[in-house]
């Protein structure tokens, strides 16, 4: 007899239908799966059979066939077990075969019979939901993360006897499953009212906020630099529900997403310490897992101590600060995540940390020159807004004067979010920092006035056509900010300080060598 289940597998944070043929025929008695199988697809097949008999459905002794397809994807992951199982039942005239091609079946079983959590259910169920499945099958440890997804029914199971004998009611469908009310994680940021002075550095973090802008701070330790980048995401906006729903899928494939939470709402923030992998930075591994720059994904990526990151594995942003997205290609495979963060990074400007400060900075130019080099201008040149933080006088930071909260900020930077959802609301991209350039001269366009001095600018300057570009979309976000339809000389003017610091440090340096 002949029965097929289908289930899905993880690609990025995507899933691909998979089907799963059972046939049972006279012959030698053999239990054969094929179809391109991983080595945990493989074991399987001995959960399968030892859960099925201490279940109290033994298998007959006669040639078992399972069959995977399509037959050119690798089938990896232990989220095959129970739909193979189910399978085997329906080709054994356990369950009825025509009811389980209507729905799709995920979950791993022990060998008792026990039915397992898998990565990546949110995932799944969608794509089920999109493929016009009438219902799911999936773990009772995955029931809160799959009723995130509206519109199919979902049936959570802790035993393989339990959902053999759920297959078999006539009320199947008719079965009502009560929804567990999620609560949605409320993060809490530090708020930027705890900063005294720093005005010129807030008002860069709030730039920077406002059009989803790449920073760089750089100033000696214990100035206010992380101080300040903890606190960045407590103004950006929340996230709007398509953001939730892709966030969430980046985090159900990790393994991350927490149960009972809800779809993420919050901008992620993310400090993966200096002695990151590449492959922890941009993900990757044998599961093809996500990195950092995916968990960062709609919110902001901190790199603290940034001239520590080895050398290459910083050159593996650049592509994926461009494109927002990281294609990772391995032997197992290769899949793609979204990659569209805001990169907030800061550093010293030498080993010891007071460079430029001669009095107090103890390295040598050769020296200073190489700590500043692990920071590439290929990299440099991503990065739309640079500052250097200056040590405030004692008579500020005890000031108790009060200052802006964080709320106050993120009212500002949510209008000029609103000033670019509806600019951009017929385009692919959402905020000025992700204006592509070949549309940069219509969205920030210059009188021929501006134009005769960016064009003065970009010789004196020696500025790159990214650089240019990159100076635009902060000009762009400042108009914004100003409420101003048109781009002005002022912007223009602010936008091209925030490039400053290439030439206070880097060429600098190399001017003293």
């Amino acid at each position: 007899m002949y029965s097929i289940t289908e289930t899905a597998i993880l690609r990025g944070i995507d899933s691909v239908l998979v089907s799963i043929e059972a046939n049972i025929s006279e012959g030698l008695p053999v239990f054969e799966m094929v179809g391109f199988l991983g080595t945990e697809v493989k074991e399987a097949k001995e959960r399968v059979r030892i859960a099925l008999a201490n279940s109290g459905y033994a298998l007959p002794v006669r040639r078992i066939t399972v069959n995977f397809y399509p037959a050119n994807l690798k089938k990896s992951g232990t989220g095959f077990d129970l739909p193979v199982a189910l399978a085997l039942c329906g080709a054994m005239g356990i369950v009825d075969k025509n009811r389980l091609e209507e729905g799709l079946v995920a979950g791993e079983i022990s060998l008792s019979g026990k039915i397992l959590a898998v990565e990546g259910i949110l995932s799944i169920v969608d794509m089920a939901r999109q493929k016009g499945k009438k219902y799911c099958i999936i773990p009772k440890g995955n029931e809160e993360e799959a009723m995130l997804v509206s519109g199919i029914k979902v049936y959570p199971v802790s035993t393989l006897r339990e959902t053999i004998d759920l297959l078999k009611r006539r009320d199947f469908y008719e079965i009502k499953i009560v929804k567990t009310k999620m609560q949605n994680e409320i993060q809490s940021y530090p708020d930027f009212s705890d900063i005294a002075g720093h005005e010129q550095a807030k008002r860069i973090c709030e730039v920077a906020a406002s059009g989803m802008h790449n920073l760089l701070m750089i100033g000696p330790p214990g100035v206010g630099k992380t101080m300040l980048a903890v606190r960045i995401p407590g103004i950006l906006p929340p996230l709007n529900e398509i953001e939730k729903m892709e966030l969430s899928k980046i985090y159900s494939v990790s393994g991350l997403l927490n149960p009972g939470s809800g779809l993420i709402s919050e901008r992620p923030f993310r400090r993966p310490h200096h002695s990151i992998s590449k492959g922890g930075l941009i993900g990757g591994g044998t599961a093809l897992k996500p990195g950092e720059i995916s968990l960062a994904h709609a919110g902001v990526l901190f790199l603290d101590e940034f001239s520590e990151f080895d050398k290459s594995v910083l050159s593996e942003l650049r592509e994926p600060m461009e494109d927002k997205r990281i294609r990772i290609s391995r032997l197992s495979g290769n899949c793609e995540y979204p990659a569209d963060f805001m990169l907030v990074a800061a550093m010293s400007a030498c080993r010891c940390g007071y460079y430029p400060d001669m009095n107090k900075c103890t390295c040598t130019s050769s020296q200073i020159g190489s700590y500043l080099s692990s920071v590439s201008q290929m990299l440099l040149e991503r990065i739309d807004l640079g500052i250097e933080i200056m040590q405030q006088p004692m008579g500020i930071f005890c000031s108790r004067e009060p200052t802006e909260t964080s709320e106050q900020i993120r009212a500002r930077v949510m209008q000029v979010h609103e000033i670019q959802k509806q600019r951009y609301k017929k385009e692919c991209f959402s905020y000025n920092g992700q204006i592509p350039s070949s549309r940069i001269e219509n969205f920030c366009p210059l009188t021929e006035e501006l134009r005769t001095y960016m064009e003065e600018m970009f010789v004196k300057l020696k500025l790159s056509t990214r650089r240019y570009y990159k100076i635009m979309r902060v000009a762009r976000t400042l108009a914004d900010m100003d409420g101003s339809e048109r781009i002005l000389i002022e912007h223009l003017s602010e936008a091209l300080c925030y490039r400053s610091i290439e030439k206070s440090f880097w060429e600098r340096n190399e001017y003293d060598l």
